[in-house]
This record gives C-alpha cells, structure tokens and sequence, in this order.
C-alpha cells in the first residue's frame, strides 16, 4: 500500500531533500522501533477512502496517508508531498512544487497527475472535499514535479484545506477499480500500512510500519486506534492500559481522571457550545429575522451558571465563533452579551414580540443533555421564548440540514485556527447556512478578506466578527475545555484548530 522509490533512491533523496525534511530515513525507522501506541477515540470513521475523511477521523488517515502540505501544532505549513508553494499577485493560481521521490507500491509515481487525479476525484464525489475545493476551477500538470490550482476567486483557506482532507492522495491506480477498494484497502504514500489481519473494521484498526516510507519515520513501530462508543469505557482502558492516549470531552469524565494514578494531562479549548441560528430570514420562525430578537436571546442565556453547573467551569464563556488563535478573534467580544433578561424582554418588546414566540429545536441527547435542555427553557422561558424539543437520532442531522425544518440547533462545532475556514463552515451559504442568509456589510467584508494577503486580512476580520457578534447572527455559550489524556507513556502535543492531535503529534514520554 506504500510508498516511495527503492532503498537507493530514498538514500539519494535523503541528500537532495535536506533542506526540506529534518531527517530521512530509507528504512523509515525511528525512535524506539519497537513500540506501540494505541490511541482511543469515539469518532468511527465513514472508510478509509479519502473521499470520505473528515477532521476528527484525521488520524485513520494521517496513518496511510500524506497531505500536499503538512500542518504543525501550532497551525503553520511546513513541506510534506508539496516542498514548495507560491501564489501568483491576484492570489487566483497556487502553484505546488511537488517530491520526485515517492511512489506508491505497483509503482505508480506520485506526481502531478495523481495531485490532479486525486482532486478531481474528491469534486465528483461530492463530499466534504468538494465543499473545500469548489473554487478550484482546474488544475493545470505543469510537469510531474509542478502543479497549479487555478482558483476562480483567491480562497484565503486553501493552504489549510491542502493540509487538510482535502490533501490526502490516494494511488489514482486505484479509482477505476471495482468495489471502491479503498474504503477497506487504503492505498497512499503515508508512514504505516494497514494491517489487515489484525484490523476489525468499526472495532479496532491496526497499522504497521512502512518499510520504505519515503520521510522521517514516527517513533512507532505499530498504531492501533481503538473505538469506544462512550467516554467511561474509554476512561477504564487508559487506566487499565488498554489505551495509551485519549481526548476527553465530558466534565465528569475529566475529574475523575485528572487524579488517576500515573495519567498525565494536558488541556485545550476548542470546540464552542452554542445555538446556531440558521434562519436569520426568518422563512421557518419570521421574529428571528429582527436583530433585536436575536439580541434578546444572547442577553436571556446565563452562560456562566450554565458552564458551571454542566461544564464544572470547564470552559471560557464566549459570545464569538472565532476561536483565540485566529485574526479575527477580539477578546472583548467574549463577554458582549451580558445575561441581562429584563433587557431581553425590552429587545423583544421593541421588536414586537413582547408577548413571545415559539422556538422549535431539534436535539440529541449526547449534545443536549436533560440538564442543558432544562437550562436553556428555563432561561428564554423567563423572556417569554417558548422552547420545544423535538428529539431526533444522530443519523438524521443531515435531514436537518437538507430539510430546513428547524429555525436554529444546539450544536458542538469547532474553532478552526484559519479565519477562512470558520467563514466558509458558519458565514458563507453552506451546512450551516442552508437559508443562504447574507446582509450589506458582510457582502461588503468577504470580498476585502479574500483579496488581502493573510498578513492585510485581520482588520477586515475583526470588522466581520464584530459584525457578527452585534448583529447577533450566533449565539454561542462557551468554549469547551478537553482533556488530553495519556497513561504516562505518551507525550501529547495538542493540534491548533483540531479537537484531536494530529497522528504527528504522539511521542514517547521521556
């Protein structure tokens, strides 16, 4: 399923490419060499085809497969399948300088025609890579070493998204195969392999060593991801070893771990709680197209009683989307919307609701549990909102989507490092703007963000998170503090912009 040229080849490459790579080894050796991490997760991944990856399932795939570009921990680029990258003025072409050394395992070569294969490939199978990938209107082959994405317009995000899902490449020998082998046989150019014999699909999925990865090695001879379908079972396998590394995302569960007998921690915050208003038109409940209404419901939430008594304090209130590590992010704005419900009925008042209004929401149980349902009724009931809860099985959240039958949904959604990412996820017509809801100024704003060079972006960001934040478009509760757990053995470096580490990002404790 791997990799590269031959033993001599890599020995060469290792010289030609050491201003790019820190390190090269033909064997693909490194570390200990004799190791094994198991890494415990709750997220089951669709298949291992690229075409179906998605960012907390990143590390099945990070394991077969390499990114054009590779993403350190604290969100920067650094060189993988790609060894250079330059925009043209207009920031319309990116033009990759692509490794000449690596093939997959029949012999196919990485080179610009599986870049373009591979792409155009996630277009056709209109999933999540497609989203990423919509301004590219073609991709020019240059030469086996050189490819340029032509873009339709300049897509501040597309460094991330090469980084991302959308840069996993895949053996192009492999899509005119019948059967989609590569939901169950991954076939790229990544440091392991899948080990077949040892794997049980939706259970357990077990990885070897490649013999001849083309780069540096990770210190593990053998990675095993093991999935748990709830947070207590997860816990009882890093204390009885079963595991060596988790992430934590429930409260309880993290206090009674921190005190455990040789497990070691490390937080971060990420994800943000909140309720996302998708009808800001108000097509499906008219009183959220007023702002004012919209206000009043950020002013009725009492986030800090409710991130203590559900969350322990584990968190930091926000009234943002942005998370912390973008340029967009002003910490001001984390407390706009003081929990003030007399102002909240006043709001509703002015904008003629002040009898009230219905909210019809959808929930699932593992998101919106007894405590937070009860807490967020209480809290609008007091304003005169009305909320009614319509229980729905995870599987159909994209009928929520598709649908457009509910006005607004409490949901755990990410922060990403890179401002555009969190544009096209929460702004821009998409999932989670399925009405397409839009007004004058951020049609003026995501123009200027786009053409700027990323370094020119931020002020027209912060222009637009501020906009966002007093115009009420979210009403977000609280960032998420999660637990990186490990049993002693494994150090673990938090990814920037990512709810799980990278597979990078394991090391043995020293």
């Amino acid at each position: 399923m791997k990799k590269t040229a031959r033993a001599a080849a890599t020995v060469a490459a290792c010289v030609t490419a050491a201003t790019v790579l820190a390190g090269c080894s033909g064997s693909g050796s490194a570390g200990s060499g004799s190791t094994t991490l198991s890494i415990a997760t709750l997220t089951l991944p669709q298949s291992l085809d690229p075409a179906d990856a998605n960012g907390s399932a990143l590390p099945f795939f990070q394991a077969v497969y390499d990114t054009l570009l590779k993403r350190e921990p604290d969100g920067t680029y650094a060189p993988m399948l790609a060894t250079a990258w330059k925009y043209n003025d207009d920031r319309t072409e990116l033009a990759l300088t692509l490794r000449g050394d690596v093939k997959f395992d029949d012999g196919t070569p990485f080179d610009a025609a599986a870049v373009k294969a591979n792409m155009e490939r996630f277009v056709k199978k209109t999933g999540a890579q497609a989203k990423t990938l919509k301004d590219v209107e073609s991709i020019e082959v240059v030469d086996a070493a050189h490819v340029t994405l032509k873009l339709g317009r300049p897509n501040p995000a597309m460094l991330f998204y090469l980084s991302d899902a959308a840069g996993l490449m895949a053996n192009p020998a492999a899509f005119a195969k019948s059967g989609d082998p590569l939901k169950t046989r991954p076939d790229g150019t990544g440091p392991y392999e899948l080990d077949t014999g040892k794997t049980a699909i939706g259970t357990r999925w077990a990885f070897r060593r490649a013999t001849s990865y083309w780069g540096r090695g990770l210190p593990y001879e053998n990675v095993t991801i093991n999935y748990f379908d709830n947070e207590t079972a997860l816990v009882n396998g890093i204390k009885t070893g079963q595991v060596n590394a988790a992430v934590l995302q429930d409260a309880d569960q993290q206090a009674g771990v921190e005190n455990a007998p040789k497990v070691t921690t490390v937080k971060q915050e990420f994800d943000f709680q909140g309720l996302l208003l998708f009808d800001r038109g108000g097509v499906v409940t008219p009183a959220l197209r007023d702002t004012r209404v919209r206000q009043a419901i950020n002013h009725a939430i009492d986030r800090r009683t409710m991130l203590d008594k559900l969350r322990q304090g584990r968190g930091q209130i926000t009234n943002q989307i942005f998370g912390t590590d973008t340029a967009a992010y002003k910490k001001e704005l984390d407390a706009y919307y003081a929990h003030d419900p007399a102002k909240a009925r006043e709001l509703l008042k002015q904008a003629g609701f002040g009898g009230g209004f219905t909210l019809r929401l959808p929930r699932i149980t593992a998101i919106v549990p007894d405590a937070l349902a009860s807490s967020l009724q209480t809290d609008l009931g007091k304003v005169g909102i009305k909320v009614t809860w319509q229980t729905i099985d995870p599987g159909s959240i994209r009928q929520v989507f598709g649908q457009r039958a509910y006005s607004a949904m409490v949901m755990n959604l990410g922060q990403s490092a890179t401002d555009w990412v969190t544009v096209g996820d929460y702004v821009t017509p998409g999932v989670f703007n399925m009405f397409g809801y839009s007004d004058a100024t951020v049609k003026e704003l995501l123009p200027k963000i786009q053409r700027a060079p990323v370094e020119e972006a931020g002020p027209h960001l912060q222009a637009l998170n501020e906009h966002l934040v007093k115009d009420a478009w979210f009403v977000p509760f609280y960032r998420m503090t999660y637990l990186h757990v490990s049993d002693g053995s494994v150090k673990i470096t938090p990814q920037s912009g990512m709810a799980v580490p990278s597979l990078y990002n394991y090391a043995p404790a020293k």
